[in-house]
């Protein structure tokens, strides 16, 4: 559990700051720019949640849950001190999600094209979640071309990004069927309630009369 008992420590006022392991490192540093790039993307997939519920929502909030636990892993290198029983990625939150991507696919028709990012505002902040996912690929890909670097850590960014695109293809899927089921018992109640309406006007008009 983070305990934080103090917000502000200005100890970042000369341009650096502590990684888990306790070193001090510039803000620039290539470690502090990967695990801030995750946190990006963590919030943005926080915007989209206002915009979803049920077992979407739950899924999301997975997925946040698991990108704090990639940041607590890239903060503290694997080489350094503090490094034993630091928080890592584990193999098994991959296994989830991919078989939550499975999931979903096994519902989905094939695509025919590319998606442009939008639709509504779930899905667009999630596609813009999934850009902010790419860089952090590419950052924590170039750290691990100079320091070490927990394998889960590298191999969870490839399905986040394939999670996103299948999610927004199923929550449109979604809206498509209850659209077209909320239509058909429109038309199909329409008559009635007109007769209901117009019964209910005569009625009126008798007793008026």
């Amino acid at each position: 559990m983070v305990t934080l008992t103090k917000i502000y420590t200005r100890g970042g006022d000369t341009g650096e700051t502590s990684l888990g392991s306790g070193d001090r490192v510039k803000k620039h540093d290539l470690r502090v720019a990967a695990y801030g790039t995750s946190d990006e993307a963590n919030a943005v997939i926080g915007m989209a949640r206002l915009h979803t519920d049920g077992e979407a929502d739950a899924m999301l909030a997975r997925i946040q849950n698991d990108l704090f636990d990639l940041g607590a892993d890239l903060c503290t290198p694997e080489d350094g001190k503090r490094s034993e029983g630091a928080l890592r990625i584990v193999d098994a939150q991959v296994d989830r999600l991919e078989a939550e991507i499975d999931a979903m696919n096994a519902d989905l028709k094939p695509l025919s094209s590319f998606i442009l990012p939008g639709g509504s505002p779930a899905a667009s902040m999630l596609h813009l979640a999934r850009t902010v996912t790419r860089r952090c690929e590419r950052l924590i890909t170039e750290l691990a071309a100079s320091e070490q670097v927990n394998p889960a850590a590298i191999i969870y960014q490839p399905p986040v990004r394939s999670f996103i695109p299948a999610f927004t293809q199923a929550q449109r899927q979604r809206r498509h069927r209850c659209a077209v089921g909320a239509g058909r018992q429109q038309i199909g109640a329409g008559p009635e309630n007109r007769r209901k309406t117009v019964v209910s006007l005569h009625k009126l008009v008798a007793k008026l009369a």
